[in-house]
């Protein structure tokens, strides 16, 4: 699945790896967050968020600032190139999307999802 993604931002001419298209969807959908709420929502460890992150910032895709009333946290927002490039391949995604599912009953999905859960919740984070 990665190399499909890979291949299609490629081919949309966007430089973007499908770790950074995680978190670039997430600040899309659920607007600035610091960097914790970004490790908690996208299931990344910190680092990770981190070293992403700092590649989304030097693409200018995302920014950080300081939070005004802890000056040792951040908020990640994206920039306005960030979201033009959200919005140019969130349709792409959604075909990717589509052909991971399709062969796929609505409860293979639900045995799937819930699988998916389980393996979560065992892990109790």
């Amino acid at each position: 699945m990665k190399a499909h993604f890979q291949r299609t931002f490629r081919e949309a001419g966007v430089d973007l790896t499908p770790e950074q298209w995680v978190l670039l969807d997430h600040l899309r959908i659920a607007g600035a967050s610091s960097q914790t709420e970004l490790a908690n929502g996208t299931f990344k460890d910190a680092p990770t968020v981190s070293r992403i992150i700092d590649k989304l910032a030097k693409k200018k895709l995302a920014e950080r600032k300081r939070f005004p009333n802890d000056r040792r946290r951040y908020m990640v927002q994206l920039t306005a190139e960030g979201e033009r490039i959200h919005d140019l391949l969130i349709p792409k995604v959604e075909g990717l999307r589509v052909q991971t599912w399709s062969g796929m009953t609505e409860e293979d999905y639900e045995t799937f999802t819930s699988l998916l859960q389980q393996i979560r919740n065992n892990f109790g984070d």
